[in-house]
Protein backbone atom coordinates (compact mmCIF):
# COMPACT_ATOMS: atom_id res chain seq x y z
CA UNK A 1 0.00 0.00 0.00
CA UNK A 2 1.25 3.39 -0.55
CA UNK A 3 2.23 6.10 1.92
CA UNK A 4 -0.13 9.22 1.98
CA UNK A 5 1.07 12.16 0.73
CA UNK A 6 1.29 13.77 3.84
CA UNK A 7 3.96 11.62 4.45
CA UNK A 8 6.57 13.23 1.58
CA UNK A 9 8.32 15.83 3.22
CA UNK A 10 9.62 19.60 1.77
CA UNK A 11 7.14 22.23 0.46
CA UNK A 12 6.75 24.73 -2.59
CA UNK A 13 8.14 28.01 -3.05
CA UNK A 14 5.89 29.96 -4.85
CA UNK A 15 8.67 32.92 -4.87
CA UNK A 16 11.28 30.83 -5.66
CA UNK A 17 12.40 31.20 -9.98
CA UNK A 18 12.34 27.24 -10.22
CA UNK A 19 9.34 25.94 -11.86
CA UNK A 20 6.80 24.38 -9.38
CA UNK A 21 7.43 20.99 -11.32
CA UNK A 22 11.06 21.26 -11.07
CA UNK A 23 10.56 22.12 -6.90
CA UNK A 24 8.44 18.97 -6.86
CA UNK A 25 10.07 16.90 -8.51
CA UNK A 26 13.16 17.59 -6.15
CA UNK A 27 11.26 16.87 -3.16
CA UNK A 28 9.58 13.23 -4.71
CA UNK A 29 13.05 12.09 -5.38
CA UNK A 30 14.20 12.90 -1.68
CA UNK A 31 11.27 11.09 -0.75
CA UNK A 32 11.94 7.99 -2.94
CA UNK A 33 15.58 8.15 -1.70
CA UNK A 34 14.98 8.42 1.89
CA UNK A 35 12.10 6.18 3.01
CA UNK A 36 10.66 4.74 -0.29
CA UNK A 37 11.66 0.68 -0.98
CA UNK A 38 12.28 -0.21 -4.63
CA UNK A 39 8.67 -1.53 -7.02
CA UNK A 40 6.71 0.19 -3.87
CA UNK A 41 3.94 2.39 -4.93
CA UNK A 42 3.94 6.12 -4.17
CA UNK A 43 0.64 8.89 -3.81
CA UNK A 44 -1.78 9.15 -6.07
CA UNK A 45 -1.23 12.19 -8.46
CA UNK A 46 -4.30 13.61 -7.10
CA UNK A 47 -3.31 13.17 -3.23
CA UNK A 48 0.40 15.16 -4.00
CA UNK A 49 -1.91 17.94 -5.63
CA UNK A 50 -3.58 18.23 -2.55
CA UNK A 51 -0.59 17.84 -0.19
CA UNK A 52 0.94 20.34 -2.25
CA UNK A 53 -1.88 22.73 -3.98
CA UNK A 54 -0.75 22.03 -7.19
CA UNK A 55 -2.70 21.57 -10.54
CA UNK A 56 -2.74 17.70 -11.39
CA UNK A 57 -0.73 18.55 -14.38
CA UNK A 58 1.52 20.13 -12.95
CA UNK A 59 2.45 16.64 -10.43
CA UNK A 60 2.09 14.89 -14.03
CA UNK A 61 4.87 16.93 -15.00
CA UNK A 62 7.03 16.23 -12.16
CA UNK A 63 6.89 12.54 -11.96
CA UNK A 64 7.05 12.78 -15.85
CA UNK A 65 10.33 13.54 -15.60
CA UNK A 66 11.64 10.77 -12.62
CA UNK A 67 9.82 7.97 -14.93
CA UNK A 68 12.17 9.82 -17.32
CA UNK A 69 14.96 9.69 -15.58
CA UNK A 70 14.27 6.24 -14.06
CA UNK A 71 13.75 6.88 -10.86
CA UNK A 72 10.02 6.37 -11.05
CA UNK A 73 8.39 3.71 -13.02
CA UNK A 74 4.72 4.13 -14.25
CA UNK A 75 2.77 1.16 -14.69
CA UNK A 76 -0.68 1.72 -17.01
CA UNK A 77 -3.98 0.88 -15.01
CA UNK A 78 -1.80 0.41 -11.06
CA UNK A 79 -0.62 3.75 -10.18
CA UNK A 80 3.34 4.55 -10.23
CA UNK A 81 5.95 2.60 -8.54
CA UNK A 82 9.53 3.55 -7.11
CA UNK A 83 11.98 2.34 -9.90
CA UNK A 84 13.09 -1.37 -9.78
CA UNK A 85 16.29 -1.71 -11.84
CA UNK A 86 15.92 -3.97 -14.98
CA UNK A 87 18.79 -6.88 -15.30
CA UNK A 88 20.36 -6.39 -18.50
CA UNK A 89 20.09 -9.54 -20.60
CA UNK A 90 23.20 -10.33 -22.38
CA UNK A 91 22.83 -12.76 -25.56
CA UNK A 92 25.67 -15.30 -24.54
CA UNK A 93 25.45 -19.09 -24.17
CA UNK A 94 26.02 -18.89 -20.62
CA UNK A 95 23.84 -20.82 -18.41
CA UNK A 96 21.53 -18.47 -15.72
CA UNK A 97 22.83 -19.73 -13.01
CA UNK A 98 26.10 -17.97 -13.58
CA UNK A 99 24.35 -15.03 -14.86
CA UNK A 100 22.55 -14.16 -11.83
CA UNK A 101 25.65 -15.22 -9.16
CA UNK A 102 27.62 -12.90 -11.57
CA UNK A 103 24.97 -9.69 -10.83
CA UNK A 104 24.97 -11.32 -7.17
CA UNK A 105 21.76 -12.72 -6.98
CA UNK A 106 20.58 -15.99 -5.82
CA UNK A 107 18.92 -18.62 -8.56
CA UNK A 108 16.71 -20.95 -8.96
CA UNK A 109 14.25 -22.89 -10.67
CA UNK A 110 10.96 -24.75 -10.33
CA UNK A 111 11.02 -27.78 -13.15
CA UNK A 112 7.57 -27.42 -14.59
CA UNK A 113 8.03 -30.53 -17.21
CA UNK A 114 11.01 -32.99 -17.83
CA UNK A 115 10.12 -35.84 -20.06
CA UNK A 116 10.34 -37.87 -23.52
CA UNK A 117 7.35 -36.46 -25.88
CA UNK A 118 7.07 -36.91 -29.54
CA UNK A 119 8.24 -34.14 -31.84
CA UNK A 120 5.15 -32.20 -33.47
CA UNK A 121 5.54 -30.71 -36.48
CA UNK A 122 6.89 -27.26 -35.19
CA UNK A 123 9.58 -28.54 -32.83
CA UNK A 124 10.25 -31.46 -35.83
CA UNK A 125 11.19 -28.70 -37.95
CA UNK A 126 12.94 -26.22 -35.48
CA UNK A 127 15.65 -29.93 -34.90
CA UNK A 128 15.70 -30.81 -38.47
CA UNK A 129 13.76 -34.28 -37.23
CA UNK A 130 11.22 -36.37 -38.18
CA UNK A 131 7.97 -35.74 -37.24
CA UNK A 132 7.28 -37.84 -34.19
CA UNK A 133 10.44 -38.70 -33.16
CA UNK A 134 11.56 -38.46 -29.28
CA UNK A 135 12.52 -35.23 -28.16
CA UNK A 136 13.57 -33.88 -24.37
CA UNK A 137 11.29 -31.07 -23.38
CA UNK A 138 12.58 -29.63 -20.03
CA UNK A 139 10.29 -26.55 -19.26
CA UNK A 140 11.22 -24.13 -16.03
CA UNK A 141 10.30 -21.52 -14.31
CA UNK A 142 13.45 -19.60 -13.37
CA UNK A 143 13.63 -17.48 -10.25
CA UNK A 144 16.08 -14.90 -9.06
CA UNK A 145 15.87 -13.95 -5.47
CA UNK A 146 12.70 -16.04 -4.91
CA UNK A 147 11.43 -14.00 -7.78
CA UNK A 148 9.48 -15.19 -11.31
CA UNK A 149 12.09 -14.20 -13.93
CA UNK A 150 11.35 -16.23 -16.75
CA UNK A 151 9.78 -19.37 -18.33
CA UNK A 152 12.39 -21.57 -20.34
CA UNK A 153 11.33 -24.40 -22.68
CA UNK A 154 14.34 -26.65 -24.11
CA UNK A 155 13.43 -28.96 -26.79
CA UNK A 156 16.82 -31.61 -27.31
CA UNK A 157 16.26 -34.67 -29.47
CA UNK A 158 16.18 -37.48 -27.48
CA UNK A 159 18.83 -39.57 -29.52
CA UNK A 160 21.53 -37.28 -28.62
CA UNK A 161 21.18 -37.70 -24.42
CA UNK A 162 20.04 -41.27 -23.79
CA UNK A 163 18.98 -42.16 -20.29
CA UNK A 164 19.09 -38.36 -19.51
CA UNK A 165 15.23 -38.60 -17.87
CA UNK A 166 15.77 -41.40 -15.88
CA UNK A 167 17.41 -39.12 -13.60
CA UNK A 168 16.25 -35.89 -11.80
CA UNK A 169 16.21 -32.68 -13.79
CA UNK A 170 20.10 -30.98 -14.03
CA UNK A 171 20.11 -27.89 -11.97
CA UNK A 172 22.36 -26.35 -14.91
CA UNK A 173 21.27 -28.11 -18.48
CA UNK A 174 24.08 -27.03 -20.43
CA UNK A 175 26.93 -28.73 -17.59
CA UNK A 176 24.80 -31.88 -18.32
CA UNK A 177 24.68 -31.83 -21.97
CA UNK A 178 28.95 -31.07 -22.38
CA UNK A 179 30.24 -33.22 -19.01
CA UNK A 180 27.49 -36.24 -19.69
CA UNK A 181 27.26 -36.37 -23.20
CA UNK A 182 30.29 -34.41 -24.83
CA UNK A 183 27.68 -31.65 -26.15
CA UNK A 184 29.47 -28.23 -25.64
CA UNK A 185 27.39 -25.71 -27.41
CA UNK A 186 29.59 -23.80 -29.64
CA UNK A 187 27.63 -21.57 -30.98
CA UNK A 188 23.91 -20.29 -31.53
CA UNK A 189 21.45 -17.98 -33.14
CA UNK A 190 18.43 -16.09 -30.96
CA UNK A 191 15.04 -14.23 -32.17
CA UNK A 192 13.84 -12.02 -30.05
CA UNK A 193 11.02 -10.28 -30.31
CA UNK A 194 8.43 -8.59 -28.43
CA UNK A 195 5.16 -11.03 -26.69
CA UNK A 196 2.09 -10.46 -24.77
CA UNK A 197 1.95 -12.40 -21.73
CA UNK A 198 -0.96 -15.64 -22.11
CA UNK A 199 -3.20 -16.48 -19.29
CA UNK A 200 -0.55 -19.65 -18.28
CA UNK A 201 2.52 -17.40 -18.84
CA UNK A 202 1.34 -14.79 -16.89
CA UNK A 203 0.41 -16.64 -13.79
CA UNK A 204 3.75 -18.57 -13.62
CA UNK A 205 5.46 -14.69 -13.79
CA UNK A 206 3.01 -13.40 -11.79
CA UNK A 207 2.86 -10.83 -13.92
CA UNK A 208 -1.10 -9.35 -15.77
CA UNK A 209 -2.27 -10.94 -18.24
CA UNK A 210 -1.29 -9.03 -21.46
CA UNK A 211 1.96 -7.98 -19.71
CA UNK A 212 4.72 -7.24 -22.16
CA UNK A 213 7.16 -10.23 -22.48
CA UNK A 214 10.56 -10.33 -24.02
CA UNK A 215 10.83 -13.76 -26.28
CA UNK A 216 13.29 -15.45 -27.22
CA UNK A 217 13.62 -18.69 -29.47
CA UNK A 218 17.37 -19.93 -29.45
CA UNK A 219 18.75 -22.19 -31.88
CA UNK A 220 22.00 -23.78 -30.38
CA UNK A 221 24.71 -25.73 -32.21
CA UNK A 222 26.87 -28.38 -31.86
CA UNK A 223 29.53 -29.18 -35.30
CA UNK A 224 26.57 -27.62 -37.08
CA UNK A 225 23.80 -29.63 -35.99
CA UNK A 226 21.20 -28.16 -34.05
CA UNK A 227 21.12 -29.95 -30.48
CA UNK A 228 18.96 -27.56 -28.73
CA UNK A 229 15.75 -25.31 -29.52
CA UNK A 230 14.46 -23.37 -27.05
CA UNK A 231 11.98 -20.79 -26.55
CA UNK A 232 12.14 -18.16 -23.24
CA UNK A 233 9.95 -15.94 -22.15
CA UNK A 234 11.39 -13.69 -19.61
CA UNK A 235 9.63 -10.64 -17.59
CA UNK A 236 9.82 -7.09 -19.85
CA UNK A 237 9.76 -5.12 -15.92
CA UNK A 238 12.86 -7.01 -15.16
CA UNK A 239 15.03 -7.65 -17.87
CA UNK A 240 17.02 -4.74 -20.66
CA UNK A 241 18.36 -6.43 -23.80
CA UNK A 242 22.01 -5.08 -23.37
CA UNK A 243 24.00 -6.31 -27.72
CA UNK A 244 27.44 -4.70 -27.93
CA UNK A 245 28.12 -3.80 -31.33
CA UNK A 246 31.28 -3.90 -34.03
CA UNK A 247 31.34 -2.17 -37.07
CA UNK A 248 32.54 -5.22 -39.62
CA UNK A 249 36.17 -5.62 -39.73
CA UNK A 250 36.94 -3.15 -37.10
CA UNK A 251 39.52 -4.76 -34.33
CA UNK A 252 38.61 -4.14 -30.50
CA UNK A 253 40.24 -5.39 -27.03
CA UNK A 254 37.57 -4.12 -25.26
CA UNK A 255 36.28 -5.93 -21.83
CA UNK A 256 32.22 -5.38 -22.63
CA UNK A 257 31.38 -7.20 -19.39
CA UNK A 258 33.87 -6.37 -17.11
CA UNK A 259 33.99 -2.60 -18.05
CA UNK A 260 30.49 -1.74 -18.93
CA UNK A 261 28.20 -0.12 -16.32
CA UNK A 262 26.00 -2.62 -13.96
Amino acid sequence: MADSAQDILGEIDRQAKTPLYLQLAAILRDYVSGRAAQSSPIPSERDIAARFGLARMTVRQAIDSLVSAEILDRVVGLGTFVHRPKVDLQVKLTSYSEEMQRRGMVPDAKVLDFELVPAGASIARELQLHEGQLVVRFRRLLLADGEPMSVDENFIPGYRVPGITDDPPPTSLYNVLGERYGLVMEWGEDMIEAAAAAPAIARQLKVENGAPLLKIQRHAFVSGIVVDYSVSYYRADRYKLWVPLQRPGARTSRPYAANRRR
